[in-house]
């Protein structure tokens, strides 16, 4: 079960006070990682270093705008002078400026900055580090609606709203970007796969918690226990022969 472990590696994750975030930090902590959480909201980050560092685990947190190609090179030099190295890369972190269909455009182009530019800045400044070492993992967290169309119907009769198409776009395109990598990372034994998420349970309207869970082959929304599993062995020796995977995390709603 040693190939299961994440005892020493380095691993960076961006965001971690987050609806998915919170869970990951816990998780990949608790297997023994030396674990760099960055986001904006610093202050949000150490608080939840603060509370894992209590109970023994190695979390540090680090300012970071992942949109801004300056600061990202600032913070892989930052944990590189700190730790030396970089095992792993969990690109997590997701803005959500666009908040209907009609939003204003400049919603449109912060998303892409920070969702779509972000993540390639961070995937290949980190990566590049990973090649350099001939040893590594980044795991991107998507969402099954990279893979799949709204299902409006879910909405109706809640003050929910529609969902915007940014963040259709961003993570549909985050499944082949990982695709990209794996081929262009692979020659230098760093893997590169995604985790595409259904639905978190977040005190949703009844309508469409009762709709949601029916289409789930589990009958249930996701919670922040749900992807660290997955996370951990996707970054494991577990996972050494694992790249260009996009791996389902939706409790069925996809194969349904």
């Amino acid at each position: 079960m040693n190939s299961f472990s994440l005892e020493n590696k380095v691993i960076v994750l961006t965001g971690g006070a987050g609806l998915f975030g919170r869970g990951l930090v816990t998780a990949i902590a608790a297997a023994g990682a030396k674990l760099v959480i960055a986001s904006r909201d610093v202050a949000k980050l150490e608080a939840v270093a603060a509370e894992e560092t209590a109970k023994g685990r190695s979390v540090v947190a680090e300012k970071l705008d992942q949109g801004d190609e300056a600061s990202v090179l600032a913070l892989r030099d930052r944990v590189l002078e700190r730790f030396g190295r970089v095992d792993g890369l969990v690109n997590n972190s997701v803005a959500r400026p666009m908040k209907s269909p009609n939003a204003p455009v400049a919603a449109w182009e912060e998303s892409m900055r920070v969702n779509a530019t972000g993540v390639f800045l961070m995937t290949r400044a980190f990566g590049e580090v990973m090649c350099r070492r001939k040893s590594g993992s980044i795991v991107n967290i998507g969402s099954m609606q990279g893979m799949i169309g709204p299902s409006l119907e879910l909405y109706e009769g809640t003050n929910m709203g529609e969902p915007p198409p940014d963040y259709f776009f961003h993570k549909g395109g985050m499944i082949n970007l990982t695709r990209y990598y794996a081929a262009l990372f692979g020659r230098d034994n760093v893997r590169v796969n995604c985790l595409s998420p259904g639905g978190f349970f977040n005190h949703q309207p009844e309508p469409f918690l009762s709709r949601y869970k029916s289409r789930t082959f589990l009958e249930r929304m996701a919670d922040d226990t749900d992807l660290g599993g997955p996370v951990i062995f996707l970054l494991s020796e577990a996972a050494r022969y694992v790249t260009g995977v996009n791996l389902p995390v939706d409790g069925g709603y996809t194969a349904k």
